[in-house]
């Protein structure tokens, strides 16, 4: 896959998408990324980017059912196409590949110490 084109906050999104599973829509897509980035982001923000993402087939979306804690709104819920979990993978391993020509970059992930 080339010229992948994808932002790093598209990417992010993309991430928590695929860690939230079937929990992924708006507000807790919102509160999982203040959690795992330390960084407030407002709810149009990633309206916009989810919306984006569909549209470069990077996500699918079906709405929820009605529930009575929301006033009878259905939640839309977002889920990675192939091509999405493609392109991550990709995007992965070009970065793991150019991190390792670089000897200072070399980091330990076992959180160790």
């Amino acid at each position: 896959m080339k010229h992948i084109k994808l932002g790093n906050f598209e990417e992010i999104i993309l991430l928590l998408i695929g860690a939230l599973k079937d929990e992924a829509y708006s507000v807790a897509i919102v509160s999982a990324y203040q959690k795992e980035t330390g960084s407030k982001v407002n709810i149009s923000a990633i309206h916009t980017v989810l919306y984006r993402l569909e549209d470069k087939g990077f996500l699918s979306s079906q709405l929820g059912e009605t529930t009575a804690g929301r006033g009878g709104k259905r939640k839309r819920h977002f889920k990675l196409t192939d091509h999405a979990v493609a392109a991550l993978n990709e995007l992965a391993l070009i970065r793991e590949e150019l991190r390792a020509k670089i000897p200072a970059l070399k980091i330990d992930l076992s959180n160790e110490g």
